[in-house]
């Protein structure tokens, strides 16, 4: 299968935005450092797929994290992969053609809010994976709906949601008071409520029980990404609590945020990845 990109009439796609280079950026990072999770999701789907699946579609993919993991599992497979932006489908491409997988991986740029007229094209499909998407679509119904139509009897739909954002830091950081982060999380509402298992029933799939996965990796375990995720993960929280926090709160963080720094969360050795992701796992009857 060659890899196929229908542009819709958007020029430039070699020309991403700052903004979408840096969220592929933190994706990748974040696919990086959680590996382990993957590598377990992945082979926990792999237990209960019978036969192992053929033909996958990505939904939402962003630069193809989710869809390099499912192509490493899944030796056989095509995999479709799908996402609004132009610009996260091209950086799949070519991590796809670097790594040697453009024949196994189609791209598709589609509104997932609107028919899913295209999809059809490469299915019926044998999994459906759909990772920190079904929250940003208008209607998460109508999705799932358009999921089941397009999944074989027998296939499986994977949902994943982070439960919380990633805590990184040490209670005490050796700047400004303790519990630093614990008010940066709790500032900026890092808990977003996501229970799928009732959407999933109406729209007629057998649900499994749903799968939280407690992700616990010190900085020998997460790899030398950890720091850049550690500080793009933590700026992105800072730029949202200006009018929050307190003025002490506030140098604090940008001291640790400032790579010049001595206790920078850019060279610091006691940085953690600490999360719950849980993922719900149907079947079409």
């Amino acid at each position: 299968m060659h890899t196929h990109h229908s542009a819709h009439g958007h020029p430039g796609h070699e020309r991403a935005s700052d903004a979408d280079l840096a969220m592929a950026r933190l994706l990748e990072l974040d696919a990086e450092v959680l590996e382990p999770f993957l590598t377990q999701l992945t082979g926990s789907l792999a237990a209960l797929a019978d036969p192992a699946p053929i033909r996958i579609l990505d939904l939402g993919s962003g630069p193809g994290t989710g869809t390099f993991a499912l192509a490493r599992r899944f030796t056989s497979a095509a995999i479709t992969a799908v996402d609004i932006s132009p610009q996260m489908l091209h950086r799949l491409n070519k991590q796809a053609a670097a790594l040697g997988l453009a024949e196994r991986i189609t791209t598709r740029e589609a509104n997932l809010d609107e028919p899913w007229n295209d999809l059809g094209e490469d299915g019926p499909y044998d999994l459906i994976w759909a990772a920190a998407f079904l929250h940003h679509v208008a209607d998460p119904g109508h999705a799932l709906a358009q999921a089941f139509a397009h999944l074989r009897p027998g296939g499986l739909l994977a949902v994943t949601e982070m439960d919380f954002f990633p805590r990184f830091l040490p209670e005490d950081t050796g700047i400004g008071r303790p519990g630093l982060e614990a008010r940066l999380h709790a500032a900026t509402n890092t808990r977003p409520p996501h229970a799928w298992t009732g959407r999933l029933q109406d729209a007629g799939f057998a649900v499994e029980e749903p799968r939280p996965v407690e992700i616990r990796l010190d900085h020998a375990e997460a790899g030398p990404a950890l720091n850049t995720y550690a500080q793009i993960c933590l700026a992105k929280l800072r730029s949202h609590v200006t009018d929050v926090l307190d003025t002490e709160d506030l140098a604090a963080w940008d001291s640790l945020l400032d790579h010049t720094q001595p206790l920078s969360i850019a060279h610091r050795d006691d940085v953690s990845v600490r999360t719950t992701r849980t993922t719900w796992i149907a079947r079409r009857p």
